[in-house]
């Protein structure tokens, strides 16, 4: 994602969320600015000084507060992110620490990951070419979801804006990648879906009996290098599906 200010007519906006939340939106659609702000606004907010204080998330373009609205009134938290948000631009906020690198090998292509031909159709690119670009792309983890533990992960040139399929494919597998809407959605678990299945890694987001169970987190950053279905098949036999990571400053 290429880093940029942008600031949309009527964001940022708090908005209530039911009897016991606040979410801060910083625009209605994803553009790196506002997931930087997302992102770094959540970081802030889980530094309150708050009892009252649940939980902090992040979504896309917007974080979201959950609190008990009888230790703290929702006046109270409301006006003190306010304050908060008047203190900087924070489409151009620096992300959270610490945040990882990850480098995670996947085929491209051929009978483990069989919508990349369909792709190929569609942005009019022969497949040297597209595994070239989407092997090195560098793509921020901007949220998680859907499953436990799940990226979605962006955002990919506009060439690759297609929009999800409308009928749902066959099951992927975990460690599927699916590609849409200008971004990439590592699978969790095995799922129907309409994203196109474009590559496959042998690495698992959720690990239900690790410290921590979530491999990833919002602002990691990820590489996935292509390798052949040999290779891929060694990294079956690595618990972490042959990835490496290293710590961003």
């Amino acid at each position: 994602m290429t880093k940029g200010t942008m600031r949309t007519e009527g964001f940022p906006r708090i908005e209530r969320v039911g009897l016991d939340g606040l979410l801060v939106r910083f625009a209605d659609t994803l553009s790196e600015p506002a997931n930087r702000a997302a992102l770094a606004f959540r970081g802030a907010m889980a530094g309150l000084d708050h009892a009252g204080i649940r939980e902090t998330t992040s979504s896309l373009a917007g974080a979201l507060v959950l609190f008990d609205p009888l230790a703290l009134p929702h006046d109270t938290l409301e006006a003190e992110l306010s304050r908060l948000l008047a203190d900087r631009d924070w489409y151009a906020a620096p992300l959270p620490s610490p945040r990882r690198l990850w480098h995670v090998p996947a085929v491209y292509g051929g009978a483990r990951a069989p919508q990349l031909d369909r792709v190929l159709s569609l942005v009019k690119m022969d497949k040297a070419e597209a595994v070239a670009q989407l092997s090195t792309a560098r793509l921020r983890v901007i949220a998680l979801g859907f499953a436990p533990g799940q990226p979605y992960l962006g955002q990919l040139p506009e060439q690759w804006d297609l929009p999800r399929q409308t009928d749902l494919q066959t099951r992927v597998p975990p460690g599927a990648i699916g590609l849409a809407v200008r971004q990439f959605v590592l699978f969790v678990p095995e799922t129907q879906t309409g994203w196109y299945h474009i590559a496959q890694t042998a690495f698992r987001c959720y690990r239900p009996n690790g410290s921590p169970a979530f491999a990833l987190q919002p602002g990691d950053e990820m590489v996935f290098p292509a390798v052949d279905e040999s290779q891929l098949a060694e990294h079956e036999e690595n618990p972490d599906g042959g990835a490496t990571s290293e710590v961003l400053e």
